[in-house]
């Protein structure tokens, strides 16, 4: 029925939309701490733009640019919108252990004969690990609860959970939301919970 696809729909969108974003995300994190430092700074408060600017006006411009694109809005629009508007979560949380990390080693992993994706999943790897991963489980919570950006973009026909209460608030909610939204809910507990008990971990581990 519509309430188990809208169920469907939410938690593809944010599975789908966090782990290409936490790719995007730490590529763009490793290019941007080789830049040099003046433009490294420029970069990364163009990357806070998205996580500044209120989700109305992030959903409004995103609805924009797909209309004056010609793209039909639907599923893969929602899934574009949650991987831009997630990408800044993950490059905040991998440039932290990017910065920990040393290129030297690196580049003597290089010059030993390594290849260049060898020597990122020995060398690098281990140390951005924890950053990833802690991008990944923001991006989902992120896309989890978001409502403005989805409803600009979602089109005709597709609805996730948030947007699918939206229009019954007129009606009356049925029982069945409000199960689900307690379970969505206790899902981003567990993701909070885990992403502040890595931290703690991280945290005990440097000192």
């Amino acid at each position: 029925n519509s309430i188990m696809n809208a169920l469907y729909t939410t938690l593809i969108i944010a599975l789908l939309s966090a782990l290409i974003a936490t790719i995007l995300g730490t590529a763009a994190a490793i290019g941007i701490q080789a830049m040099r430092k003046k433009m490294r700074t420029v970069v990364t408060g163009v990357t806070n733009i998205p996580m500044l600017n209120a989700d109305i006006v992030t959903g409004i411009s995103l609805m924009l640019l797909f209309i004056a694109c010609r793209f039909s809005l639907g599923f893969k629009t929602i899934l574009i919108a949650h991987i831009t508007f997630d990408i800044p979560y993950v490059i905040l949380n991998v440039l932290p252990k990017l910065s920990n990390t040393s290129s030297h080693t690196y580049e003597a992993a290089r010059d030993l004969g390594a290849t260049p994706l060898y020597a990122f999943f020995k060398i690098v790897w281990p140390d951005i690990k924890p950053g990833v991963f802690s991008g990944f489980l923001m991006a989902v919570t992120m896309s989890l609860d978001d409502f403005s950006i989805t409803y600009f973009t979602k089109g005709a026909g597709v609805n996730t959970l948030s947007t699918m209460i939206y229009t019954q608030l007129r009606k009356g909610i049925i029982p069945e939301m409000y199960a689900l939204s307690t379970i969505l809910f206790f899902l981003a507990l567990v993701l909070l919970l885990i992403m502040n008990y890595r931290s703690v971990k991280d945290a005990k581990g440097r000192s």
